[in-house]
C-alpha cells in the first residue's frame, strides 16, 4: 500500500519492506510499512484487541485510541520511527513498532543506535508466531537504519512476549527495574538467531503443506452438471480413492433442483456449503478463477489447487494474472499449488486423497514425488506403476507460482512416511535456499532430482525464476555438494529412487555378481567399472541354475565382509523338453527374498531378461514386517522424529535384526520369532545391466556424502596476522566510492594486489615493459631469471598463441625475446608486455570465485591451459568453502592426478592450494562486494605455489535474501 503524499518528507515507502509469510499454523499473512491510510484500519484493529492485550501493551487500562494516538502509531519517517503492520484480509491482525531513542531514553535520531520496540498482536491470532516472525522484519529495518539494539519493556505477567523476545536467538540483557522486565537484545544476526529463524521456517512450510495434503474436507469448483470435464474428473478421483473426509462439488450454473453431482452434495458457492472447507481445487476458466478465490478466502478455506490454465504459460498477461492470482489467494492467508496443476495425491490410509487427474490412486509406498509437469508427472506414476512402486505423496504443481519444490522438501524433511523424495524440476525459483534445504533433508533421507530445461533461455515460460548465469555442469556440481542425486532422466530417477525407497545403503563400492548368463555377468562388470564401482569378478552359475542355486548363491555373497553390494543377472532357463519353466520368476523371487532376508543389510538389485512375472515377485512385499523400511548399512543418524532405536547395526554383523519402525511395537518381536530373518524390502529388477549399475553407484555416491556429512567439514579461522578484514574492507569502500556504479568497476592490477594481500594472498609483482630497454631495467630490479608475457585481452593466458617467454636469464635473452614478441604479435602499445620473476617450476592452475545472482558465491578451480577450459574441467563448491570442500574440490576434476604425482612426477603441495582456495572463500564471503575473483595461473610447486596473475571486480554488494527474515518468494 502507497503512502499518501504527506507520510514522509525523509524517506519515501519502503515498499521493500513489503513480505508475505508463513505462520506457524501455516496460513500466510502479509507485512507492510503502516502509512497515513491506515488509520481506520488501526482504530478496527486495536477495537478487537482484550483489555488485557491493552493493558500489556501500555501499562495501563487504554480502551480506546486517541486522535493523537492514532496520528503518532500512522505517521512516520521511516528511519527513527517505523511501524509494521501484519494483514489478513486486508485488515491488521498485529503491529510492531520502534522509536529511535539516545542513552537517556529520551527521542533522538542517527547517529543514535538504540530503538524502543512495541508488540501489539489481535488476541485471536496469538499463538500463530505472528510476534516472532515481525520480530525478525523490524530487527532487520532496524538495522538497515543503522540501528543496533532494541530496548523493550515488558510486564512480568506478559509471558508470551518475554518467550518471543527470549527465544529469538540474539545476545540479550535482562534485567527487573520499576516493576517491569528491561531488556535489550543486540540485533547483530549470531549462529543461534539463524538456527532458530530457519527452524521455525521449516515448520511453518511444512505445516503450510501438510494443511494441503490432509484436508478435514474438499470442495471442487468447477465440477461440471454433466460427466467429463477437468472438475467432474477430480470430483471422480476422490471419490474413487475413497478419501476419508467431505467431499463437495460447488458449480455457479446449477440447475435449482440438482443438489448433488455423482453423490455427492452440490452447491452454487461456498457459502452455502455451510461447514468449514479446508482444500478447494478449482477448475473454472481463468477469468473467473478470482470470483472463486475470493468466495475461499471468505469462507475460511486454508489452501487451493488451481488446475486452470491460462497463465504465465500465455505470455506477458497471463504472467501479470499469475501474480495476481498469488496475491489475492496470499491475502486470505491461503497458499496455493499451481496454477496450471496437474493435482496431488496423499497415500496416507488416514487420508487417502486423490485430488488430481491421475485416474487411480497410486499403491502406497515409501516415495515422495513432486513434478512440475503434468506430462511427466504421468509418465512417472506410469512408471512406478509398472515397477511395483508405491507413493506416499505425489505432486504435480504446475507453473509453482507459490507452493514449490521447497515446500515439499521442508514437509518431507520430517514426514515418517517417506523415506525417498523424488522432484523433477523445471526451474529453480531459490537456488540458495533450495541448496541449504536440499542438504539438509539428504542427511536423513535420499534426494533425487531431474533437472528439465537445461539450457540457457529454455526455461518454461510459466516460470518466473532469478536470472542465472552459471552453466548446468555447475548446477550439477552444487547439487553433489548438497548431497543431491543428480540424474539425467526421469527413467535413471524412477531406477534410482526404486533402489534406494527399499534397500539398505551400501558401506562402499565393492560389488558382488552372480548369475546364470557368463555374458550378462560380463556386461555387469564392465558397467561396474565405468561407473567407477569395484566389481569382483562375475561368479556364473551356469544355466543349469536352479532358484536354490541363486539362494545359495546371494547368501554366500552378503556374508562376505569384502561385498558391500550384490547384483543378480538372470536369463530364462529351459526344461528338457526345451521348453521354457513356467512360473520360473516368482519362485525365484521367493529364494532371492529368503536369501536377502536372511543375509546382512547390504543393497541387492537383479538385472533379468524376459523373465516373466520376476519383476512383479520381486516388487511384492515380503511377509516378515510388511512394507516395513530397511535399515541402512552405514546410518548417518536417525530421521527427524525417530528414535535411534531405528538404527540397524553395522553391515558387517552377521543375521541382524531390523528393529522396529518408531511407533511399531509388535514389530520386532514378530521378526525375532522367525528365526532371526530380517524385514527386506522389495527387491529393484531392471532390464538392463547399464541402469542396475548405475542405479548402484549412485547410491554408493550418496551413502559417502551421508558418512562425511554426520561429520561436516569446518570453515577454518586463521588466527594469524594474515586476515586483515577492516583492512579489506576499507579498500573496498574507496575502490566504489562513496556513489558506487551499480555495474560495479574491475580493480588495477595493484589494487587487486592490495586487497588480496589483506587475505594472506600473495601475488607476484609485474613491472610494465613499454619498450626493450625498460624491460631489461625490469627484470634487472626483479632479479633474474625472468618471465616476459603480454597483458592484451586477448593475449591474456593463452601460452599457446606465443605471448610467453619464460626463463630468461640474460639482458641479450630479454631483448631477443622483446624482439621476437614485437615482430610475431604486433606493436608494444598492443602487446602491454610486463616482467615478472620466475616462479619455481610446478602445475598451472586456476582458482575463481563468481557471484551468481541466483545461487550465491561459487569456488571454482581447474587446471590452466586450453584443454581443461575446452573439456569443462572445472570443479565448484558455494562459499563459504569448509576445509573439507577445499580437498575434494581439487580431488574432483578429472585431471586431479597430475597434482598427484601422475607418471611418476612429484606430487605438488596440495595442502598450500587448500589453504589458497579457504582464503578465497573468506574474502569472498566477508565481503559481499568482490563480486568476481579470478586467479590465473597459479603455480603449484612441490613445496608452496605461487600466484601469478590476479583480477578482481568489485560490485555494490547484491541483495542476501536468504540471510534475512523470512518471506515467501514472489514470482
Amino acid at each position: 500500500m502507497e503512502p499518501s503524499v504527506e507520510q514522509s518528507p525523509h524517506h519515501a515507502y519502503p515498499g521493500h519492506w513489503e513480505a508475505d509469510v508463513v505462520l506457524r499454523d501455516g496460513g500466510t499473512a502479509r507485512i507492510r510499512p503502516i502509512t497515513t491510510d491506515d488509520a481506520e484500519r488501526l482504530v478496527s484493529f486495536y477495537e478487537q484487541v482484550s483489555d488485557e492485550s491493552k493493558y500489556y501493551r501500555f501499562f495501563a487500562p487504554y480502551p480506546r485510541l486517541s486522535a493523537k494516538d492514532v496520528h503518532r502509531f500512522t505517521h512516520h519517517d521511516y528511519v527513527d520511527r517505523v511501524g509494521l503492520a501484519v494483514t489478513v484480509g486486508g485488515e491488521f491482525i498485529a503491529t510492531v513498532r520502534y522509536d529511535r531513542i539516545d542513552a537517556t531514553g529520551r527521542p533522538a535520531s542517527a547517529p543514535a543506535d538504540e530503538a524502543e520496540v512495541a508488540f501489539l498482536v489481535q488476541d485471536a491470532h496469538q499463538g500463530r508466531g505472528v510476534a516472532s516472525t515481525l520480530l525478525e522484519h523490524i530487527a532487520a529495518v532496524a538495522r538497515e537504519r543503522g540501528i543496533r539494539r532494541f530496548a523493550a519493556e515488558v510486564l512480568p505477567a506478559n509471558n508470551k512476549m518475554i518467550k518471543v523476545f527470549r527465544d529469538a536467538g540474539y545476545t540479550q540483557q535482562r534485567s527487573f527495574e520499576d516493576g517491569s522486565v528491561h531488556l535489550t537484545l543486540d540485533l547483530e544476526p549470531t549462529a543461534e538467531s539463524l538456527a532458530v529463524q530457519r527452524a521455525r521456517e521449516q515448520r511453518a512450510e511444512a505445516r503450510s503443506v501438510q494443511r494441503l495434503l490432509a484436508p478435514g474436507s474438499v470442495a471442487v469448483i468447477g465440477a461440471g452438471r454433466n460427466p467429463g470435464g477437468v472438475g467432474r474428473t477430480v470430483l471422480r478421483n476422490l471419490l474413487g480413492a475413497g478419501f476419508t473426509g467431505r467431499t463437495y462439488a460447488v458449480n455457479s450454473a446449477l440447475d435449482a433442483d440438482q443438489d448433488t453431482i455423482d453423490g455427492v452434495p452440490a452447491h452454487r458457492s461456498l457459502g452455502e456449503i455451510g461447514e468449514p472447507v479446508d482444500l478447494a481445487v478449482v477448475a473454472v476458466p481463468a477469468e473467473r478463477v478470482p470470483e472463486a478465490v475470493a468466495d475461499c478466502g471468505e469462507h475460511g478455506v486454508q489452501g487451493l489447487v488451481v488446475l486452470s490454465a491460462g497463465y504465465a504459460e500465455w505470455g506477458a498477461e497471463g504472467r501479470e494474472r499469475q501474480r495476481e492470482l498469488v496475491r489475492q489467494a496470499r491475502s486470505y492467508g491461503m497458499r496455493i499449488i499451481g496454477p496450471n496443476a496437474f493435482g496431488i495425491i496423499n497415500n496416507s490410509e488416514a487420508v487417502r486423497l486423490n485430488a488430481s487427474l491421475a485416474p487411480e490412486r497410486p499403491a502406497s509406498g515409501r516415495i515422495g514425488l513432486f513434478t512440475q509437469s503434468g506430462a511427466i508427472g504421468i509418465a512417472l506414476l506410469s512408471g512406478l506403476y509398472r515397477r511395483g512402486a508405491g507413493l506416499s505423496t505425489f505432486i504435480s504443481a504446475g507453473n509453482r507460482a507459490d507452493i514449490s519444490g521447497n515446500d515439499f522438501l521442508q514437509y518431507w524433511y520430517e514426514d515418517p512416511d517417506t523415506d525417498v523424495a523424488l522432484l523433477y524440476l523445471e526451474s529453480l525459483g531459490n537456488p540458495r535456499k533450495f541448496t541449504r534445504l536440499a542438504r539438509r533433508t539428504a542427511a536423513v533421507k535420499p534426494v533425487v532430482v531431474v533437472k528439465g530445461a537445461r539450457h540457457s533461455g529454455s526455461t518454461p515460460p510459466g516460470h518466473a525464476v532469478p536470472i542465472s548465469r552459471i552453466p548446468d555442469a555447475t548446477v550439477s556440481a552444487l547439487m553433489r555438494q548438497a548431497g543431491v542425486i543428480r540424474v539425467d532422466t526421469v527413467t535413471e530417477m524412477v531406477d534410482a529412487g526404486l533402489l534406494l525407497a527399499d534397500q539398505p545403503l551400501p558401506a562402499g563400492g565393492r560389488v558382488a555378481i552372480l548369475g546364470n548368463s557368463e555374458s550378462l555377468g560380463l556386461l555387469t562388470y564392465d558397467a561396474c567399472l565405468a561407473e567407477g564401482l569395484r566389481p569382483r569378478p562375475p561368479r556364473d552359475l551356469t544355466t543349469a541354475a536352479t532358484p536354490q542355486d541363486f539362494r545359495d548363491a546371494l547368501a554366500e555373497a552378503l556374508a562376505d565382509e569384502g561385498c558391500d553390494a550384490v547384483i543378480v543377472t538372470a536369463i530364462p532357463w529351459v526344461g528338457e523338453d526345451g521348453e521354457a519353466e513356467q512360473g520360473d520368476g516368482e519362485v525365484l523371487a521367493t529364494a532371492l527374498h529368503a536369501a536377502a532376508a536372511a543375509g546382512p543389510a547390504k543393497p541387492v538389485a537383479v538385472v533379468h531378461v524376459e523373465i516373466g512375472g520376476l519383476a512383479e515377485a520381486l516388487a511384492a512385499a515380503t511377509s516378515t514386517v510388511a512394507q516395513q523400511r530397511p535399515a541402512q548399512a552405514q546410518p548417518c543418524g536417525p530421521a527427524p522424529g525417530r528414535t535411534p532405536a531405528t538404527t540397524a547395526p553395522p553391515a558387517t554383523t552377521a543375521s541382524p535384526v531390523t528393529p522396529a519402525p518408531a511407533g511399531d511395537t509388535d514389530a520386532a518381536p514378530e521378526a525375532a520369532e522367525s528365526g532371526g530373518a530380517r524385514a527386506v524390502g522389495r527387491i529393484p529388477a531392471y532390464p538392463a545391466a547399464e541402469r542396475a549399475v548405475r542405479a548402484l553407484s549412485e547410491a554408493v555416491k550418496y551413502a559417502q556424502w551421508r558418512r562425511q556429512a554426520a561429520v561436516p567439514g569446518k570453515v577454518p579461522e586463521f588466527l594469524d596476522d594474515t586476515i586483515d578484514e577492516p583492512g579489506a574492507a576499507a579498500r573496498i569502500d574507496a575502490a566504489l566510492g562513496e556513489d558506487p556504479d551499480p555495474r560495479g568497476r574491475p580493480l588495477s592490477p595493484d589494487e587487486a594486489r592490495e586487497l588480496l594481500a589483506c587475505y594472506g594472498i600473495a601475488v607476484r609483482p609485474t613491472l610494465p615493459a613499454p619498450d626493450a630497454e625498460t624491460a631489461v631495467a625490469a627484470a634487472g630490479r626483479l632479479g633474474y631469471p625472468v618471465a616476459l608475457k603480454t597483458t592484451a585481452p586477448h593475449l591474456r593466458h593463452r601460452a599457446d598463441l606465443g605471448g610467453v617467454r619464460l626463463d630468461l636469464a640474460t639482458e641479450s635473452a630479454v631483448r631477443r625475446a622483446y624482439g621476437e614478441l614485437t615482430e610475431l604479435l604486433g606493436k608494444p602499445a598492443e602487446l602491454r608486455p610486463v616482467v615478472q620473476a620466475m616462479a619455481p617450476r610446478g602445475v598451472d592452475t586456476v582458482v575463481r570465485a563468481t557471484i551468481d545472482p541466483a545461487a550465491g558465491a561459487v569456488l571454482s578451480f581447474g587446471l590452466a591451459g586450453a584443454p581443461s577450459e575446452l573439456l569443462g574441467d572445472t570443479a565448484h563448491r558455494l562459499v563459504p568453502a569448509t576445509d573439507r570442500d577445499a580437498a575434494e574440490l581439487i580431488r574432483s576434476i578429472r585431471a586431479a592426478p597430475v597434482l598427484f604425482g601422475w607418471r611418476g612426477s612429484a606430487p605438488v603441495d596440495t595442502a598450500a592450494l587448500e589453504e589458497l582456495l579457504l582464503r578465497v572463500s573468506l574474502l569472498v564471503d566477508d565481503h559481499p562486494e568482490v563480486v568476481a575473483v579470478a586467479l590465473e595461473p597459479v603455480v603449484v610447486a612441490t613445496q608452496g605455489l605461487t600466484v601469478l596473475g590476479a583480477s578482481v571486480r568489485l560490485s555494490p554488494p547484491p541483495a542476501r535474501t536468504d540471510l534475512g527474515p523470512r518471506r515467501l518468494s514472489n514470482y
